[in-house]
């Protein structure tokens, strides 16, 4: 990891006995023990890894970025941040069917985050570094005047020419979703206390996705085509039907529910426009995939839709089509 940091003095941004130690100091405290001693990594003492060849296998890249404020709410704990930055990017490699094994970090700090906040930071990565397999490979610190930033960038292994592209669906295929969708839409209100969550679940699944990285070989063996459903299920199918030059018929009275979403909705007066808002939310990490049908019962995901041969993304609640607009997040 490398960069200029420019730590200032700690007045204004916390107390002095708190001021965190120069840049170096904290690269090798606090991420040095995160590349779980990768001979890829040099220890981090360089400005770049060295990235082996692994025989029959190809790289896949992804990054992602969380934003306070955007992605997560002010004052978050600084290790779930830490956290969840790793699984939504874990997600995308989950979607690809690639092995997780190593990652790049930049982190911008508003000026004056102190020590302990940082070390923080620094478990979160550890603690989901060892639960996914997943070694720091390098990076760069930085402060900022502005909000804290951080990104990743996810490396992972998958078998030469095997890699699950978005662009894989064919007309006859059905289309899966790995598991509950919505929560994590309402997760973010009920984080902003906008709606009840009395046990916590929803706000936690907003907080601390669970990647799919399960489904890693199923994907690998039956799916045609897949995508991590981040932007909203909506949408993100519809990325595998543009990609694939299909359409796609999408039943919403077929998509999971958790039991939270599904007394939220029993409350809605419109339950077609509350399940499309469900479904258009963000979020969720779970995975959407297609599959021809001989091998959809393999992978044994609930089907909610079919692909079909007219381009276009038809959405139907209680019988009828639904408008759903752009069915999820763009970012501009």
């Amino acid at each position: 990891m490398s960069g200029p940091e420019d730590t200032p003095p700690a007045a204004g941004g916390g107390p002095a006995e708190d001021a965190p130690p120069d840049e170096f100091e904290q690269i090798a405290r606090l991420y040095r023990p995160l590349t779980r001693g990768a001979p890829e990594a040099l220890d981090l003492l360089d400005d770049a890894a060295v990235i082996p060849q692994r025989p029959g296998y190809d790289l896949v890249v992804t990054k992602d970025a969380v934003v306070e404020g955007v992605h997560f709410p002010r004052g978050e704990g600084p290790d779930l941040i830490a956290r969840k930055l790793l699984r939504v990017n874990l997600s995308d490699l989950a979607a690809k069917g690639a092995e997780p094994w190593g990652y790049f970090l930049s982190i911008s700090w508003p000026r004056g985050t102190g020590w302990s906040a940082r070390q923080a930071f620094a478990r979160g990565l550890a603690e989901d570094g060892e639960a996914f397999g997943l070694s720091l490979l390098g990076g760069d610190t930085t402060s900022t005047d502005g909000p804290l930033s951080a990104s990743a960038t996810l490396l992972g292994w998958v078998p030469a020419g095997r890699m699950v592209r978005r662009g894989g669906a064919r007309p006859g295929d059905l289309l899966m979703a790995s598991g509950p969708i919505g929560d994590g839409w309402l997760g973010l209100k009920a984080a902003l206390g906008e709606i009840a969550d009395r046990e916590g679940l929803l706000a936690a699944r907003y907080r601390l996705p669970t990647p799919r990285i399960d489904l890693r070989a199923a994907l690998l063996a039956h799916a045609s085509a897949a995508a991590d459903v981040s932007d909203g299920l909506i949408a993100d199918a519809g990325h595998i039907a543009r990609a694939s030059g299909v359409g796609l018929r999408i039943d919403l009275d077929r998509v999971p529910l958790s039991k939270p979403a599904r007394a939220w909705l029993a409350d809605q007066p419109d339950r077609a426009r509350a399940l499309a808002q469900l479904a258009s939310g963000g979020d969720d990490y779970q995975v959407v995939c297609t599959a021809p049908p001989a091998a959809a019962g393999a992978l044994g995901l609930p089907v909610i839709g079919e692909v079909v041969a007219e381009p276009g993304v038809l959405v139907l609640a209680d019988g009828r089509a639904v408008a759903v607009g752009a069915g999820g997040w763009r970012h501009g």
